[in-house]
Parts: structure tokens; C-alpha cells; sequence
């Protein structure tokens, strides 16, 4: 990797709705500037960055991936990011390590849900971004229509167009650039070859009255170039596109161009805006991050020389063969090949190997990074997804994306016996590669649970589970951890064991009284004993068949909690009574006396948070109410609407896929347990008969 300066670098993201095509401009940007041989295409599945077997049959990203050019002197890290929602998150992260972004906007579509998000993420971290409005060979496209709906729907800065397309559908042929006041006619072959042109006639009017538009919109970033501009002096195409780079980077505006992937059309002059418009990180300025040690806000300069080591870890990538493959954006200082530093998040040294610049998956070894630079290492121990790299003596910690709630869930169990210790390992490999990824086990119902963002997501961990780590899983709907309680005092429950076999018997009498608590109190034991009708040593062997009853209730198996038990007296054999005769008394007594106690089933209670189009909002409410929902409250969010209500976790197993069929896909939402309630008794009758009918069944 020749070293660059800091000015000559451009970090670039390319992010939007999946299918609107960013992995095929990616594609042939790197033929563009002769990174490739041939424009890898996602369909046939020679894509250079969509590698993964799960993205070549899916033909869909569901992995950023990272590929270099070089562009007229300027050095360019491209990060093509999905689209899908199950996978947004992996674009969010490379948001937090870009300097520039490109919105990717189809024009026989528009603006889909998942561009709404990329762009309201945007709008957080103060991206600068040019949106490129691709697709225009495609039937239905409609540049002028998409340019209305990006300004309708997209909101926080203006969308400033710089080209209009010649012609449309099958008939677009080029570009027709508004700065230069030229035509840029294609050959239309994918080569990307073109010619120059001037402004067809019948489209002169057009152009020279959106020209005047953007001309009066870029010199209002500069005063003096204003005040030449209302003095009727010409303009220069550098003062002008000084004017569109401060514009660009102070976010008033977001500049608009178009083009075909497919045709090779459009692509050059974005190429061009990209190293115009985009800032370089020196231009970006310095890194904030905290010292861990001390909390105080620390500085890092974008500088090779007098700014300590620093960098940011954004992604990781799981190989059971070639082992964790670590990347990371450098902020700060340089690294070497065969060198050591501190994470500053886990508190370790890392030793570092070689340092390799990725084109899709092919890894080029490099010598150093330096402030700017994206690069990987391979084989850390430590190191995972969200860390910071510094240096000791100059500790700092960067803050980077959170990883959203998943919102979807199955139990997983090994088809083959014996597979349980490596299906946790596995799955923890995947965890390091995708921070989305939940897993834990049910204490309860001792399921593995499996959480992730959508039904894709979910097929695609089983699909590498088998690929990746030969480890092939059945999934089932998660078993909901119902309790059971009771629901009135009882006094005096007693029971006797007595058991003679020959030689010495057993023998143990129990005296309890059992009375609910409040919810969530869980299980309290009082020892009220007062003569010596029990020996105080067998008390212990009480409470533990007390606790022993607990983990299974008399209705249908659940655990019982909030309850007392209060153990007043009982009666005892100097040779017949043992701990294991006490203990089995004080289990039959329990479970007596919870027969009598009007025992209730409880079920787990979500708080559910729904952020929804407010065209939407009774819809949900209604399909709320029908799942026995209860809502808490209804508020506004922008143009979204976040309603919030408490709901049985039974009704919501499947939440996700419906949710988003009621608001074609815009609607999203977080969900965490609050509290248990008794089941409706009609409902726990269903409950109680499903689980007999379980047993019997086993």
C-alpha cells in the first residue's frame, strides 16, 4: 500500500435500501478505475464483495465488505454496506468509521424504509453525502419523481441535483452536467467510454433554468463569490465547486447525480465528486474518545507524527480456518507489521502479525496504516467488535454503534446428539462476527434461546452454523417460562411420611402454613417452630424440599414463586426420622397445600415499543388489542408515531414478520420483559391440557 497523504484519502461508505443497487456501483467503480478485470456482477456471482455463499445465493448483502482504488492521485476505502433490515446494523457500524457517504436511491423505486433509516443515521452523525440516484436504464424510472420523493421524505438537508439524465428506461444514454454545462453521451457497452458534448436543444431551456438553481444555491456557502455573482461576474468551475465541497460538508446540502451500473453510465463524474466534494479525515478534524482510566474527554489529532496511536475496531469477520479477521479504522499515529498495542476496552496487549488491505475477501499484506487508513489484522485473542487500539501510555476509548435489540427468537437443539457444547461454540464464533446475534439459555425450560433481527437473519446463522462449523440445528418456537402461584392463605397443612420396609423406617411429620406474596417477591421461609416436637438440625432438610417442590408446580409443571411457607411444627422418630425423611414430608406437604391454595397460572408481561407511521398507528393498536394487548400511551417522533403497551410474550413470539407486513416494512420495535400476570383462566385451562398432553406424549 503506497503511502498516502492524509489529504488524498477519501473513506466512503455506500449505503441505501437493499436491491437499489450499491453492490453493482461498487462493482463497477472498482472496473472504473481498473481495481477489476470486469464488472463483477451480484446475479451471475462473480461479485467481488458480495463473497459469502449465503450473499451469492441469496443475491443480497448481508455483510459489509471493504474494497480499495485509486482514483486522479486520491486513495479511496469503498465499504459497501447492506440493505436489508435484518442486517442494517453492519452499516450503522461502518457509518461511525466513514468520513463521507453515498445514499444509493433507485429510480424505478424511490425512497424505501431502509434508506429512510441509513439517512436519519446520517443525519445523526453529520455525514456528508452525495446521493446517487441509480437505476435510470431500469423500466419505471423516473429521475424527476425520485428527486420530488428524496426531498419529500428525506429530511435535514437539501437535495441539490447536478445532473440531469438524457433520456430514460431503455433510452438513457448519458448525462447532462448542470456546472460544466455539458453533455457526457455513453457508449452504453459498460466500458464507460463517453464523449462530450453540448446541451441538446430541446432540453436548453430546461437546463439552463435548474443550472441557474443550483448556481444560486452554491454561492450562497461564500459571501465574497455572492457578492461577484450579484455584480453579474462569471463564475469559475473552482469557485463554484468550492462553494459545493463547504456546502456538502457543513451539511446544507447533499448533491444529487444519476446513472446505470449495468450500462456503466454516470459512474466517472461521481468518481470525480467523490475526491471534489468529500472530505479527506484531516479535513473531518479530530477524534473525541474517553480515557478509561480517568472518564475525562480526550483529543486524538488526524496526524502521523506527534499524535499517539489510535484506532477504532468496526467490524469482525469469524473463519474457522484462517481464525478472527479484526478491521479497524486508524485515527491517529501509525502501526506496523509485527508490532504490539493496548486495547483500551478489554485492558490487554495484542500482539499484531501482518497488516493487510482488503479487496472483498482477498487479503494484501501491507507494512503499516497510518491516520486514515482501513486495514485488518488477523488472529487477535481479545480483541472484538467495538474496541479501541491506542497506546498505553495514552490511553482513549471510541465510541462507536450500538447494536439494536434483536426482535425475533427460536429455541435450538442439535440434530445430532451430543452437539450441544459445540452449537455454544459456534454460536459464539458468530456472536464475535455479528454483534446482532443473541443467544442464552433458558434456566427454566434449559432451551438453548437463538435471537436475531428478522427470519433472514435466523436462516443465515443456521445456514453458517452447518457451512462455517459443520454443526446442523433444528429450530422450534421458544417455550414460554409461565410460572405458578396461589391465590389464598392456607393454615395447618400436614403431612405424615411414614415408610416401614424392614429394619429402620422413616418417619417425618410436617406442619405448615402457605400464603401468596406479592408479585415478584419470590419465595420466603419462616422456622416458627417452638418445642422440640422437631429436632432444629432437620430444618434445613425442610427448607431444601421446600425449594426442591418449588421448581415444579401442581398445575402444569411451572415453578412456583411468591409464596411463603411457615413452618410451625411437626413431629419426629429418635431412630426413624432422617433429613431425606424430612425432606420428602416437607415435599408432599408443599404441594398439599398448593392444591388447596387456589393455584394460578402467571405469564410473562412484555413492554413493547412500537415506533410506526402515523397512517399506521390505529392498525397496530387494533392488532395490539386483539393479542390482549395494553396500551400505555401514544406520542410523536418526528413523522412517526411510538406507541408503547404492555403485552403477553405469548402473543408476541412472532411479532416481527406481522409488524412489518402492517406497515410495509417501516414499522420497527423494542421489546423487554416487565412483569408476570395471572393467565386468563379460559386461557390457562389451554395451557394446563397442552402441557398434560406434552408429557404423555413423551
Amino acid at each position: 500500500m503506497t503511502k498516502y497523504e492524509v489529504e488524498k484519502i477519501r473513506n466512503v461508505g455506500i449505503f441505501g435500501h437493499g436491491s437499489d443497487g450499491k453492490t453493482s456501483l461498487a462493482e463497477v467503480i472498482l472496473f472504473d478505475t481498473g481495481m477489476n478485470t470486469r464488472i463483477g456482477s451480484v446475479d451471475d456471482g462473480s461479485s467481488i464483495l458480495d463473497y459469502e455463499p449465503e450473499e451469492i445465493n441469496r443475491k443480497i448483502s448481508i455483510s459489509a465488505a471493504i474494497a480499495h482504488y485509486e482514483w486522479d492521485k486520491h486513495r479511496v476505502a469503498l465499504l459497501d454496506t447492506p440493505g436489508d433490515a435484518n442486517f442494517v446494523f453492519d452499516a450503522k457500524a461502518c457509518m461511525h468509521v466513514v468520513d463521507g457517504g453515498i445514499i444509493v436511491i433507485g429510480a424505478n423505486s424511490g425512497v424505501k424504509v431502509q434508506t429512510e433509516a441509513v439517512w436519519g443515521e446520517a443525519n445523526a452523525l453529520h455525514l456528508p453525502r452525495i446521493i446517487f440516484i441509480s437505476k435510470i436504464d431500469m423500466e419505471r424510472a423516473r429521475f424527476a419523481e425520485t428527486l420530488k420523493d428524496i426531498r419529500e421524505n428525506l429530511d435535514g438537508l437539501q437535495a441539490l441535483p447536478l445532473q440531469l439524465p438524457l433520456g430514460e428506461e431503455k433510452d438513457f444514454r448519458g448525462v447532462i452536467d448542470l456546472l460544466h454545462n455539458k453533455a457526457y453521451i455513453y457508449n452504453g457497452d459498460g466500458s464507460g467510454k463517453y464523449r462530450e458534448e453540448g446541451v441538446p436543444p430541446e432540453m436548453a431551456a430546461e437546463v439552463e433554468q435548474q443550472r441557474v438553481k443550483v448556481i444560486e444555491t452554491l454561492v450562497e456557502m461564500d459571501d465574497e463569490i455572492m457578492e461577484k455573482y450579484l455584480e453579474g461576474e462569471e463564475l469559475s468551475l473552482p469557485e463554484l465547486y468550492r462553494c459545493l465541497k463547504k456546502g456538502t460538508l457543513e451539511g446544507k446540502f447533499a448533491p444529487v447525480v444519476c446513472g446505470s451500473s449495468i450500462k456503466n453510465i454516470g459512474v466517472q463524474p461521481l468518481l470525480d465528486l467523490i475526491n471534489t466534494c468529500l472530505p479527506s479525515p484531516s479535513e473531518v478534524g479530530p477524534r473525541q474518545g474517553k480515557n478509561p482510566r480517568t472518564g475525562e474527554v480526550e483529543t486524538r489529532e488526524v496526524k502521523e507524527e506527534g499524535s499517539p496511536f489510535s484506532a477504532y475496531v468496526f467490524k469482525t469477520i469469524a473463519d474457522p480456518f484462517a481464525g478472527r479477521l479484526t478491521l479497524f479504522r486508524v485515527y491517529s499515529g501509525s502501526i506496523s507489521a509485527d508490532s504490539t498495542f493496548y486495547n483500551s476496552a478489554k485492558d490487554v496487549k495484542e500482539r499484531v502479525g501482518q497488516i493487510f488491505m482488503l479487496q472483498g475477501k482477498k487479503q494484501e499484506p501491507v507494512g503499516f496504516a497510518g491516520p486514515g487508513d482501513i486495514v485488518a489484522v488477523s488472529k487477535l485473542k481479545e480483541t472484538t467488535t467495538g474496541d479501541t487500539f491506542c497506546d498505553e501510555k495514552n490511553p482513549i476509548l471510541f465510541e462507536g454503534a450500538s447494536p439494536p435489540p434483536p426482535v425475533i427468537s427460536y429455541a435450538v437443539r442439535p440434530k445430532a446428539r451430543g452437539d450441544e457444547e459445540k452449537i455454544a461454540a459456534s454460536l459464539q464464533r458468530l456472536m464475535e462476527e455479528d454483534p446482532t446475534i443473541g443467544v442464552s439459555r433458558d434456566e427454566q425450560t434449559k432451551q438453548i434461546i437463538l435471537s436475531c433481527m428478522g427470519q433472514v437473519h435466523v436462516d443465515m446463522v443456521v445456514e453458517k452454523l452447518k457451512r462455517k462449523f459443520g454443526v446442523e440445528v433444528d429450530l422450534e418456537a421458544p417455550k414460554v417460562p409461565y410460572k405458578e402461584t396461589t391465590k389464598k392463605v392456607v393454615k395447618g397443612v400436614i403431612y405424615r411420611h411414614k415408610k416401614q420396609t424392614g429394619g429402620r423406617g422413616q418417619f417425618a411429620e410436617v406442619h405448615f402454613d402457605i400464603s401468596p406474596l406479592e408479585r415478584g417477591k419470590g419465595f420466603e421461609f419462616e422456622n416458627a417452630l417452638a418445642g422440640m416436637n422437631v429436632p432444629r438440625n432437620f430444618v434445613p432438610a425442610v427448607e431444601k424440599g421446600i425449594a426442591e417442590a418449588l421448581a415444579s408446580g401442581v398445575l402444569a409443571g411451572y415453578p412456583v414463586v411468591d409464596v411463603k411457607v411457615r413452618f410451625y411444627d411437626g413431629k419426629s422418630h429418635e431412630v426413624d426420622s432422617s433429613e431425606l425423611a424430612f425432606k420428602i414430608a416437607s415435599i408432599m406437604c408443599f404441594k398439599k397445600g398448593v392444591r388447596d391454595a387456589n393455584p394460578v397460572l402467571l405469564e410473562p408481561i412484555m413492554k413493547l415499543e412500537i415506533i410506526v407511521p402515523e397512517e399506521n398507528v390505529g392498525d397496530v393498536i387494533g392488532d395490539l388489542n386483539g393479542r390482549r394487548g395494553k396500551i400505555l400511551g401514544v406520542e410523536a417522533k418526528g413523522n412517526n408515531q411510538i406507541v408503547r403497551a404492555h403485552i403477553p410474550m405469548a402473543e408476541v413470539l412472532r411479532y416481527a414478520p406481522d409488524l412489518r407486513s402492517m406497515t410495509g416494512g417501516r414499522g420497527s420495535f423494542t421489546m423487554e420483559f416487565s412483569y408476570y400476570e395471572d393467565v386468563p383462566p379460559h386461557i390457562g385451562e389451554r395451557i394446563i391440557a397442552g402441557t398434560q398432553k406434552a408429557k404423555e406424549e413423551e
